[in-house]
């Protein structure tokens, strides 16, 4: 059976219920996931159910408590930790990049990881330079991560299960503007979600709308962005495809070659910062499998290297909006045919 779901939090909280009703080495731990789950909804309604034994609030300190989950993890438990902001990472910088990700390949293969790692991510609603970032690119760069993304929540609930019987760490960033929670702006779209439990493969990309002018790729709220400009863009007679990421880790490299090669042109869109981060892996992916098909360079639109603004006029001029994704998408179309 389906039901009708708003947003990736009751999703993502859904999906960990479900595995903790069949899993007792599933533990819940980080601030304010008892009663505000996690502030952003990923753990709502689990306290309640289970109990302060298997959901566990923990003092404003995240190198402790990732420090518990990766001892945790060690002896055969798998703790979902939540890291409220990941703006908040440097302070537990060194449990998660130094051993969360790294225990597994420096014993030998003697101590599985299996940390799921949850954080919210992006701005768009006035939250500031230490409260708005997107940052998936840092955990992207570190060997022993894999970096889920979701933008929908029927893929939120697959890809969280799929987190659960991972024996790697695996963070999902949700974006705040799709998480559905009414102090909270939405963006998303309210879908149908199967009631029972499922899974989503990570390194498969979704193709969200089939075009053959261009190709957007883009992850988490931008997908929905890009798509509301490739509805703007069709009534001027331009057909963009759409492709949402999903993982970054692994990526899909196949499914974003077969789109550049089938439209010959490639905009990247990004909510992270432009500067050695996700754009540029991908555009580098996509031009070494579609180089000869392209006709034009590849253009990506992300944020600039500046700090999130508090001031709502220039968090917007920073952050990607549908006006601009449109924009860049004729401009691209405009540039000529390389030679």
């Amino acid at each position: 059976m389906t039901r009708t779901m708003k947003g990736i939090a009751f999703a993502i909280a859904e999906a960990i219920d479900q595995e903790m009703a069949e899993r007792p080495d599933i533990v819940v731990l980080g601030e304010d996931v008892t009663y505000w789950g996690a502030v952003f909804g990923f753990t709502l309604g689990l306290y309640q159910k289970y109990g302060r034994d298997r959901v566990i609030d923990t003092p404003i300190t995240e190198q402790t408590f990732f420090g518990m989950a990766a001892g945790a993890a060690s002896v055969g438990m798998h703790p979902v930790v939540s890291l409220m902001f990941v703006d908040f990472l440097g302070a537990g910088f060194d449990q998660m990049y130094n051993h969360i990700a790294k225990n597994h390949y420096m014993s030998g293969g003697q101590f599985a990881m299996p940390v799921t790692i949850l954080t919210a991510i992006g701005g768009g609603y006035g939250d500031a330079a230490q409260h708005s970032q997107v940052l998936y690119g840092l955990f992207a760069h570190v060997p022993g991560f894999k970096v889920v993304v979701p933008a929908t929540a029927y893929d939120a609930k697959g890809l969280t299960i799929s987190a659960l019987r991972d024996p790697n760490p695996v963070v999902i960033f949700g974006h705040k503007l799709l998480t559905g929670l009414p102090f909270l702006p939405f963006e998303g779209q309210e879908e149908e979600v199967p009631e029972e439990r499922y899974t989503i493969e990570f390194g498969k990309a979704a193709v969200r709308r089939e075009g053959s002018d261009l190709t957007m790729i883009a992850a988490g709220l931008m997908v929905h962005r890009c798509l509301r400009a490739a509805e703007e863009l069709s009534r001027d007679g331009i057909s963009a495809e759409v492709i949402d990421l999903r993982t970054l880790v692994p990526l899909d490299s196949e499914t974003l070659v077969a789109s550049a090669r089938k439209t010959g042109r490639v905009l990247i869109v990004d909510e992270d910062y432009q500067s050695y981060g996700m754009t540029g892996e991908v555009a580098f992916r996509v031009q070494a499998g579609a180089f000869d098909a392209l006709k034009a360079p590849i253009r990506r639109l992300a944020v600039p290297d500046v700090p999130i603004p508090f001031s709502e006029p220039l968090e917007s001029a920073v952050i990607p909006s549908v006006e601009r994704i449109a924009n860049e998408a004729k401009a691209l179309l405009a540039a000529g045919t390389r030679a």
